[in-house]
């Protein structure tokens, strides 16, 4: 490897970009929305699935999802894994079909949400500046072997640092946006 592949590092920033947007649709802002059950898994089987596999989301009316769950014997798994996520939701069962009333936030509930949002974000800063110091230790590799000048190095690392500072003003970004959200309803 004689360069350094900064459009890898692009996409794995991004990928942390994209990471911390799905854990973000996961956090419930008090209105119905069917990606706040993405991040759950239901005990289907012997083995973990996606919500999505196992029922159909649905959002009939604004504070309220339906979970129509297709195989009878997986009602129980299904409302369970709802039960025990992050969500502080309790379904009604009603035949295969769960009905998620999304009750209003009181704001203690809205601090606890922001607080989540932003160890998320810190998170999402984190995998970036992972990517960054894999970036900066390819750089010194390459320095090392004589395969890239002290100027061209200098040039290299300010190229990933400006990077790397972009995207984390991105997860600053998602991350006031998410709040706002939060606070608002």
């Amino acid at each position: 490897m004689s360069e350094l592949d900064f459009a890898d590092l692009e996409r794995r920033m991004s990928g942390a970009i994209n990471a911390l947007k799905t854990e973000f649709s996961g956090l419930r802002t008090g209105r119905a929305s069917a990606s706040m059950l993405d991040t759950i898994t239901v005990d289907a089987y012997g083995s973990p699935m996606p919500i999505n596999q196992v029922a159909t989301v649905s959002v009939p009316e604004p504070r309220m999802v339906s979970v129509q769950v297709w195989d009878r014997s997986m009602v129980a798994a299904t409302e369970k894994a709802i039960r025990e996520s992050s969500l502080g939701i309790n379904p009604v069962v009603d035949g295969q079909v769960l009905r998620l009333p999304i009750p209003e936030l009181n704001e203690e509930r809205r601090l606890e949400l922001v607080k989540v949002a932003h160890k998320y974000a810190e998170n999402g800063k984190v995998a970036i500046r992972h990517v960054r110091r894999d970036g900066m230790d390819a750089i010194k590799k390459l320095e090392k072997a004589g395969d890239m000048g002290e100027d061209e190095s200098h040039g290299a690392q300010d190229k990933v640092q400006k990077m790397t500072d972009d995207f984390i003003k991105q997860v600053d970004d998602v991350l006031a946006k998410k709040e706002q959200e939060i606070k608002q309803v």
